[in-house]
């Protein structure tokens, strides 16, 4: 899905795609539409991060313009690799292409570095010499001005010189800084003298030990949209503030492009915490066995919990683009997975609690194939053979001993039917010491192939089955929401008290029909009355690893059909 495809035939509206009408319709940027999706490689990209993908590379897309991917890359100290292999994986994987423009801050640090020499020579940057402490404390409060530094009256000439000093690794970290020369009795914070540059000794992922200062995100962000001619920059709501600041760099440099910011509320979701210092906490602490853990809410974790691409996409667009702050219930999401999960995911059976059922008028050495249908809601999916025998697995939760009035599933004396085989009666439970079901002794109705009687008699229970002498082993991870409260605390006092003990049950002993013995990592099944599942990594041929994607029940179809109203 390239950024620069032929606009679609319908453009969904919102806001910001009224504004870059507006732009186009009166002349401004040349009616030209250039988007960018900027991260900084300083963690994973969550399902936040989706949202504004989506937004950024859709109007590209939408106005036929283009969207660059550019990593701010300005702090070395928290930057990898790593990440950034990541996010172009997780970009690529959402159906996104920024063909060749891949971009680096870093790519601009010579430029940026001149054009804070500019800002000196025209009397509107100094260094300061003061420690972080005193800079703190001079910035003022919301009611009161700050205080001018001793160092703002500095000469162009000093400040030249001490800056390329600064550059040459002369001074230790913290000695000096770059300020811009604003305001320092404006109420808003970011204009009174905001850092430009530091002196930071810390190996670059791109340019080593090239240099010893780097540039603050608030300076080289609105100047390298400058430098890539982006016309409309897309930011999150806590950005807002910083918007002065943005258009005053970029009014007082000499840029080819005069990019326009515009802010749009992030995506918060009920039970997630969607703070990157928060989500390597949860890592690097060990409350989550890495970045792609099927619990945390990056793109990489929801891949290996089996989401689709297309259920976020669908997703990020039905709840449109909002201008104050406002939090989702993740069931919404969870709709459209599961929905698009109906349309596409083949169907299989597994028993994740076994119980072992014996069909004691059933012959011995008899295995008949079932015929099976792969998806009822994709009829080109066909069918497959699913082998029958005397042994059966169901799970433990269809038979009661003493069923309840309501319980309409397997007890004793009690029919019911196996889906797409026969219909069968349960005559006997055979109890270990404890007192514990641990097998049933059962018939089965030659007559019923395919779970129907002949004579017309009903049944109000269909099981799912697996036949035990064809049955793979396999293990089944059941994850749950990782918070316990819909809105988690993320004061660092309360935010681990809040994760939910319950939220992975793994269990070690199942059993999955034969078709399911070698499949690839990332399928995605719906195993029958169970859910939606998907293949995780871990599985090996002959023992497959099975994660949770969503349950089957449809509980949140109103707050979908909500949001589309």
């Amino acid at each position: 899905m390239s950024s620069s495809s032929t606009p679609a035939p319908e453009v969904r509206q919102d806001f910001i795609r009224e504004i870059v009408t507006a732009d186009n319709a009166s002349g401004r940027h040349g009616g030209r539409v250039a988007t960018r999706f900027p991260p900084e490689p300083n963690g994973y990209l969550h399902i936040g991060h989706a949202k504004s993908i989506c937004l950024n590379f859709g109007i590209a897309r939408d106005f036929g313009g283009t969207c660059n991917l550019r990593f701010d890359d300005t702090n070395p100290v928290t930057e990898d690799v790593e990440y950034v292999e990541s996010i172009q994986a997780d970009v690529r994987w959402l159906g996104f292409d920024w063909d060749d423009r891949l971009y680096y801050a870093s790519d601009y640090f010579e430029r940026l570095y001149a054009c804070a020499e500019d800002l000196i020579r025209a009397g509107k940057a100094y260094v300061d010499s003061s420690d972080p402490e005193e800079i703190r404390q001079s910035r003022g409060t919301l009611t009161e001005p700050g205080r001018e530094s001793p160092d703002r009256g500095r000469s162009v000439d000093e400040n030249l010189d001490l800056f390329r000093r600064m550059r040459a690794g002369e001074f230790p970290d913290g000695a000096h800084v770059l300020r811009a020369k604003i305001d320092m009795a404006s109420p808003n914070m970011n204009l009174r003298d905001p850092i430009l540059y530091r002196i930071r000794r810390a190996h670059h992922h791109r340019t080593g030990d090239a240099w010893c200062i780097y540039p603050m995100y608030d300076y080289a962000h609105p100047l390298s949209d400058g430098f890539e001619g982006i016309t409309h920059s897309i930011c999150t709501l806590e950005f807002e503030d910083h918007r002065p600041l943005y258009d005053w760099l970029v009014a007082s440099l000499p840029l080819a492009a005069r990019p326009q910011q515009i802010e749009f509320a992030r995506l918060n979701l009920t039970y997630t915490v969607m703070s990157k210092r928060k989500l390597l906490q949860l890592v690097t602490e060990g409350h989550v066995s890495g970045w792609d853990d099927p619990r945390m809410p990056t793109i990489s974790g929801l891949r290996r919990r089996g989401y689709t691409p297309e259920a976020i996409r669908r997703f990020a667009d039905e709840i449109g683009v909002a201008k104050r702050e406002n939090v989702i219930d993740v069931g919404l999401l969870e709709f459209f997975v599961r929905e698009d999960l109906n349309r596409r995911a083949p169907r299989a059976m597994a028993v994740l609690r076994p119980l072992k059922v014996v069909l004691e008028n059933y012959p011995d050495d008899l295995v008949e194939e079932m015929d099976v249908v792969n998806n009822p809601e994709d009829p080109s999916a066909g069918t497959r053979k699913v082998p029958f025998s005397k042994v059966l697995y169901i799970e433990q939760d269809d038979f009661q001993l003493d069923p309840p009035k309501k319980f309409f599933r397997l007890a004793p004396g009690r029919e019911v039917r196996l889906r797409n085989a026969y219909l069968i009666t349960c005559r006997e439970a055979v109890l270990d010491a404890s007192g514990a079901v641990v097998e049933l002794r059962c018939t089965y109705d030659p007559a019923t192939r395919g779970g129907d009687a002949p004579d017309g008699r009903k049944v109000k229970a269909t099981l799912h089955w697996v036949s035990a002498a064809h049955a793979v082993s396999a293990e089944v991870r059941l994850y749950d929401r990782l918070f316990n409260v819909e809105e988690p605390v993320t004061d660092d006092g309360t935010f681990l008290t809040q994760l939910n003990p319950s939220s992975l049950d793994v269990l070690p002993a199942c059993h999955v029909e034969p078709s399911l013995a070698s499949v690839e990592a990332g399928s995605r099944f719906q195993f029958e009355r169970l859910g939606y599942f998907a293949v995780d990594p871990d599985s090996r041929p002959g023992h497959p690893v099975f994660n949770r994607t969503v349950g089957l029940k449809d509980t949140w179809a109103k707050i979908a059909r909500g949001a589309q109203a």
